[in-house]
């Protein structure tokens, strides 16, 4: 009979367990009582389990080659571990270091599990010898702190710091000198890049609920990946036109490249297998001769990378603007409503003319059209900045303070502007109706007190998102798309509910001036039709900007999209700044009132001085007989400029 040994055990007196096993048998032999007390065969398998008898501890055994530690006990790793030892298992001890060089001894270690520890730093736990892959479990722990090449030397199949709610980060080069890891699992930490050097032989990277991973190295690292599972579905977008070949994958593609590119720049043909070989090792590679049968054929075979989560239909794969005409467009028209307003804002602000109601709702609406464009523009150099690489910006951008900002500035002066082209149609019909009854005419206070109402609902409807109603992070866009909750789905059917209104509401305004204009004035035939045309266009616009995006967003807060997020990024480009772009001219360029403050502004910097002077001449003289005919003869400067900024839009074009 033979009696295993158990190297690295304990010795009784200095004798071996297999010179214990001998002692037994001579005992036998001379008729000892041994055998009367127990058979050799029991007492070898005895001495067999209690060969870890030197490495127990009160709160350490071993089971097998297996060492377990799994009590709070426990404050440093044992020094004595066997180092035979398989597979080290540490649960719920207080070990907050382990040593540097505490394993170098375990020449046939396979397995470490370290789990709901006090460790705090992974000092170098290098010199892990074995011919098999060595799983690293180090999750579940506080673990901090990493030290750099920190597996030098170690042969790491799997590497698992999940967990481990306090890692920032992995040191640039944790992995230089390693071999591997193949299996990297970073899931629940708060690592935010992954290391630099070392992924070349991942081929599993698991890193979920890691929120903080918002931006992956340059993809050509990852030379073996085959799966991997991210917290965020842009991730995944990396890897969706990603493609490489078997040749980063496997030795025998490599050195068949090696053939095919000796060849061709020496012009000889390696057809013998003892060829190929002699110039491999010329080189120092290695050339497994079992590989004979190798398919090389495979090497051509394109390689995709299983990951998840999929993107879904919200984030969809692609830039912020899906396609090259949008990214051009946007541009376009966001210069335009940023040119247009900011004109606007300059000349109404500037004129030394009265502030009428008529302009102080004009300013209210450029400036509400002008953020619109700011808008447009912002998510523009965006989309510019992240061409082709969005999904390493994704998470930054959409979770971020800049989406955020850009959300509140959209929907704020979106409802600010429907609101106050509400209101400025609501005070035209108002004053044509009741031109003639002074005592009913709005006042500049009434109308103050009109827009503070306005700025504080717009205010308030575009901060609802940011406190949890609804959400601006949902699309590359940062628009109120979020409908996952009973509130979100009614706060986004809410507006887009009250903007179908105002509209009604301004069309019935607007068919009620042109009626009353009509029935109160003697008017031609042509300048009936006139006045139609140009009530025509102001309804038009209003409509091509409010129809699309309100028929396509109600069936999509009503979970029945029709058209996909690419599809809806053409209404917010195409659509959506209509109104935006249009209302500087409609309500204020194309007037008269304007061009006079426009060319009487440009004298003064010694432009346009003789269409100033003709403006003034004008002007004046219509403002005499105005007066004169009401028998009274006031100061030039307090002229109709109220009546004419009222006429619009009757006298827009004029």
């Amino acid at each position: 009979m033979v009696c295993p040994s158990f190297r690295g055990g304990s010795s009784i007196q200095g004798v071996g367990l297999g010179g214990l096993c001998v002692l037994l048998f001579e005992l036998k032999e001379t008729g000892t009582d041994v055998e009367a007390e127990m058979s050799p065969a029991l007492a070898c398998l005895l001495l067999f389990l209690g060969g870890c008898l030197g490495c127990q501890h009160r709160a350490c055994r071993c089971l097998g080659r297996v060492f377990i530690c799994q009590e709070s006990q426990v404050l440093q790793v044992p020094r004595d571990i066997p180092a035979n030892t398989t597979e080290l298992r540490f649960f719920l001890t207080k070990m907050r270091v382990i040593p540097k060089g505490a394993f170098a001894g375990l020449v046939d270690l396979e397995k470490m599990l370290i789990s709901n520890t006090g460790l705090r730093f992974l000092p170098a736990v290098h010199k892990i010898h074995s011919f098999q892959k060595v799983l690293l479990w180090l999750n579940k722990n506080g673990i901090q702190d990493i030290e750099n090449h920190a597996f030098n030397g170690t042969y790491l199949d799997e590497l698992n710091l999940s967990d481990n709610h306090n890692l920032e980060k992995l040191p640039n080069e944790v992995f230089q000198g390693a071999n591997g890891p193949a299996v990297l699992d970073i899931s629940s930490t708060k690592i935010s890049f992954l290391p630099s050097h070392g992924l070349e032989l991942i081929k599993k990277l698991r890193a979920r609920s890691t929120y903080n991973l918002k931006k992956l190295p340059d993809l050509s690292k990852f030379r073996s990946l085959i799966e991997a599972n991210f917290t965020y579905p842009s991730h995944c977008c990396a890897f969706t036109n990603w493609k490489r070949q078997k040749t980063e994958l496997h030795p025998i593609c490599s050195i068949s490249q090696v053939k095919q590119d000796f060849e061709e720049k020496s012009g000889k043909k390696l057809q013998r297998r003892s060829a190929v070989e002699d110039y491999i090792s010329n080189y120092g590679a290695r050339f497994d001769l079992a590989e004979n049968e190798f398919d090389y054929g495979l090497c051509n075979e394109v390689i995709n990378v299983a990951c998840s989560p999929k993107p879904d239909a919200f984030n969809p794969c692609e830039d912020i603007m899906g396609y090259n005409i949008l990214r051009v467009l946007i541009w376009f028209i966001s210069i335009l409503a940023i040119t247009g307003n900011t004109v606007v804002l300059i000349i109404l602000i500037s004129s030394q003319s009265k502030l009428t109601v008529p302009r102080f709702l004009m300013c209210n609406l450029a400036f509400a059209d002008l953020c619109i464009g700011i808008y447009l523009l912002f998510i523009a150099s965006v989309d510019i900045q992240t061409k082709s690489q969005y999904y390493n910006y994704a998470i930054d951008w959409q979770t971020g303070a800049g989406c955020n900002a850009a959300g509140f500035f959209t929907v704020f002066a979106s409802e600010l502007s429907v609101y106050t082209l509400t209101v400025i149609t609501l005070e035209r019909w108002h004053t044509i109706t009741y031109a003639m009854q002074l005592h009913r005419k709005v006042r500049l206070r009434h109308a103050v007190i009109i827009m503070i109402f306005g700025w504080v609902f717009a205010f308030t409807v575009a901060l609802l998102p940011i406190f949890g109603v609804s959400s601006y992070m949902k699309v590359s866009i940062c628009l109120p798309m979020d409908i996952e909750t009973p509130f979100a789905q009614a706060y986004v059917i809410f507006l887009l509910v009250l903007n179908v209104v105002t509209f009604v509401i301004i069309c019935v305004c607007y068919i009620c001036i042109y009626f009353t204009v009509r029935n109160h004035s003697v008017v031609s035939s042509s300048s009936d039709a006139n006045i139609a045309k140009r009530m025509a266009i102001l309804i038009f616009t209003d409509f091509l900007c409010m129809a699309p995006i309100s028929f396509f967003a109600i069936s999509a807060s009503l979970k029945v999209p029709l058209i996909t997020v690419s599809n809806s990024k053409i209404l917010l480009v195409l659509f959506y700044p209509i109104n935006s772009c249009a209302n500087p001219f409609l309500y204020a360029i194309f007037t008269k009132t304007f061009r006079r403050d426009f060319f009487i502004l440009l004298s003064k910097f010694g432009c346009c001085e003789m269409q100033a002077q003709i403006y003034r001449t004008e002007i004046s003289s219509s403002a005499h007989t105005f007066h004169t005919r009401n028998g009274h003869c006031p100061p030039a400067s307090k002229n109709n400029d109220d009546a004419i900024y009222s006429s619009v839009p009757l006298n827009h074009l004029n």
